[in-house]
């Protein structure tokens, strides 16, 4: 069934045309991905979906009853809301029907016994009424959907009640996120939802967007994602929306095979017009009646021809090169036992050794100080304990995700050419030329570039550093698929070193010869790449300890060990997920059967036994809540 549909939508922002034709159906289980370059409407088409910009022209039609979920990009929160305050704003009506069912139940357990029994049968109506509509709304589960949610996006139950208004910008996100997953709606629309997530966050937003019921459009950059999740792929070129049937893996060869062949069908078309047109001007040329009506002909015939149009040209791709002034020496960083702490240790005693033309990624989830420790080394704070030592002719350069290095005051022209004055005005034009600043492009102030140009931009002083020890926060935040494919080939091809961050699982791949996991007690260094990092975690997948790999005796029995401990775990977790199952069910059955009394006359009647089934329910639904949490806890 259709739930969504749009036709020849157009939206123009003075003399730029964004979207020239946005035509689409929605099917009530459709999960899209959306993607584009940078600049190409996605997100304004979200906008107007959801209804925060109007349309210049074109049709929307919205289903009957259909709601719509959207994660703003403009965070609007009061300042005194904690977490958990924000997230309960989701479930307002459950908590009033909550409240609701209270005040009911005290007003029916202060009735005197045979008072008024008109006035308690309606009490118990409403009352009944209600409970069906909260059953019906999961009203017992909902602070465990929270919990469950807040805790796939990497909060603590430390961070509950803490004011929002004190969290960073990337937390916000999260919680906008947040929210907007436990809304329920029908369609929901994600702005690139990934970022600011761990790795582990994204692979749990994964399972929850594939068993998710509604119908999903997300804008994202995470190819994993967008092959986990979608059925579907809108791409959004030069104005226009392109359907494709498939998820992002099937686009790319798709859109392969569609362009090769209309481009080759043009110009065969083109080929045969011009042949077509040589024969009639040969006819023209003999003018003999004949050969004049053979001519008319033809002509008749190319009139009538359907003219393919010309394939258009691919949106410009960035283009550059890092390449380093100066070679370092083999040793580029040492690391010994340096820790930090802002109020609460973030980690301690990490020891690293990074050599030239390493490509070091450094992961951990949220919160664990990765971008901390890349500006201890870029020099931007300073270690609580331990050393920091670099080697011979190391140059490092810092590459900050919030871009705060950028001055939003500044033309982009300016911004290059203030950072770099010993450079003349054709190199820095022919250099911003090749980040796709162009023309009056390049006299545009910072703040009204998108996150993408920004990046862009940052990225392109990085290169224009010549250093030869690149420090990388976040690098693919913001880049459309095409750019990704441009730095990822830059950095792979870099004779330079590279220490980075980042939650792309398909950059981490193709950049990375060696990850480090980051924890509070340690750093981890893995030698080898993503794929090999990914490998030595899944290791022993049977009990016997067999592994893919030879490792040391010593080695292979502590891991074989640890591992049949965690399988071990499992089982007892499983056992446990199964029994609390159990005692939920035969506490709901139990409410069931008390509801039922309670709509008996001779019962809520009797004042003393109406309170103690009261209690009894009371008592259920708290223990209903304690295995809801426990629950979801183990999940």
């Amino acid at each position: 069934m259709i739930i969504l549909s749009t036709k020849e939508i157009q939206k123009s922002y003075g003399m730029d045309l964004i979207i020239k034709d946005a035509s689409f159906t929605l099917q009530e289980k459709d999960k899209v991905g959306v993607i584009g370059v940078n600049g190409a409407g996605k997100s304004t088409l979200f906008k107007i979906i959801a209804g925060i910009e109007d349309r210049d022209s074109g049709e929307l039609y919205l289903g009957k009853n259909m709601s719509i979920g959207y994660m703003s990009q403009f965070l609007d929160f009061q300042w005194d809301t904690t977490l958990w305050q924000e997230m309960l704003k989701v479930f307002s009506g459950i908590i009033g029907i909550e409240n609701k069912l209270k005040g009911l139940e005290h007003e029916i357990s202060s009735m005197k016994a045979g008072t008024d029994e008109a006035k308690m049968e309606s009490l118990m109506k409403a009352y009944s009424s209600l409970q069906q509509e909260y059953e019906n709304n999961d009203g017992f589960a909902y602070e465990s959907k929270i919990r469950g949610v807040l805790k796939g996006l990497g909060f603590s139950p430390q961070d509950y009640d803490k004011r929002v208004a004190l969290f960073s910008g990337g937390q916000k996100t999260r919680v906008a996120l947040g929210k907007v997953l436990l809304e329920k709606r029908d369609i929901l629309l994600l702005d690139e939802p990934t970022n600011y997530l761990d790795i582990e966050a994204v692979e749990w937003l994964e399972s929850f967007l594939k068993d998710y019921k509604g119908a999903l459009m997300i804008i994202s950059h995470d190819r994993y994602l967008l092959d986990n999740v979608t059925n579907r792929t809108f791409e959004m070129e030069n104005g226009r929306i392109l359907e494709y049937e498939g998820n992002y893996s099937y686009y790319i060869v798709k859109k392969d095979e569609n362009r090769e062949q209309a481009q080759k069908d043009y110009e065969n078309q083109q080929k045969e017009i011009a042949r077509q047109e040589a024969i009639i001007a040969r006819y023209r040329q003999y003018n003999r009646e004949k050969s004049i009506k053979q001519a008319e002909s033809r002509e008749k015939m190319l009139e009538k021809m359907e003219r393919l149009e010309k394939p258009e040209a691919l949106p410009k791709r960035a283009h550059f090169k890092f390449e380093p002034k100066l070679r370092s020496g083999n040793d580029v960083l040492r690391l010994e036992n340096v820790s930090k702490a802002f109020g609460r240790p973030l980690f301690q005693n990490f020891s690293l050794e990074i050599k030239r033309g390493d490509k070091v990624a450094l992961l951990g989830p949220n919160g664990i100080g990765k971008t901390t420790l890349l500006k201890i080394i870029a020099g931007m704070l300073k270690p609580d304990k331990g050393t920091l030592r670099f080697g011979m002719s190391v140059f490092p350069a810092y590459y900050d995700q919030e871009q705060e290095s950028l001055s939003t005051d500044k033309m982009v022209i300016d911004e290059i050419w203030d950072a770099y004055p010993e450079l003349n005005q054709t190199t820095i034009r022919n250099a911003l030329a090749a980040f796709l600043f162009q023309g009056e492009d390049v006299f545009k102030e910072i703040s009204v570039l998108s996150g993408g140009e920004k990046s862009r931009i940052a990225l392109l002083k990085l290169m224009l550093s010549k250093a030869n020890f690149l420090l990388l926060d976040e690098p693919t935040n913001h880049l459309d698929m095409e750019s990704k494919g441009v730095l990822e080939a830059a950095l792979s091809g870099y004779s330079g070193t590279v220490l980075f961050i980042s939650h792309d699982r398909y950059f981490l791949n193709k950049v990375a010869t060696k990850v480090v996991e980051l924890t509070p007690q340690e750093g981890k260094l893995y030698d080898g790449g993503y794929s090999y990092y990914l490998k030595k975690r899944e290791l022993f997948d049977t009990d016997d300890g067999s592994t893919n790999e030879p490792e040391k005796n010593s080695e292979v029995k502590n891991d074989w060990l640890k591992q049949k401990e965690e399988k071990a775990k499992e089982r007892r977790q499983q056992k446990r997920l199964e029994t609390i199952e159990d005692e939920i069910e035969i506490a709901e059955a139990r409410i069931k059967e008390i509801d039922a009394l309670l709509g008996q006359p001779d019962i809520y009647s009797d004042h003393i036994r109406c309170n103690e089934l009261s209690e009894e329910k009371e008592n259920l639904c708290a223990q209903i809540d304690e295995l809801l949490e426990e629950w979801a806890d183990m999940q």
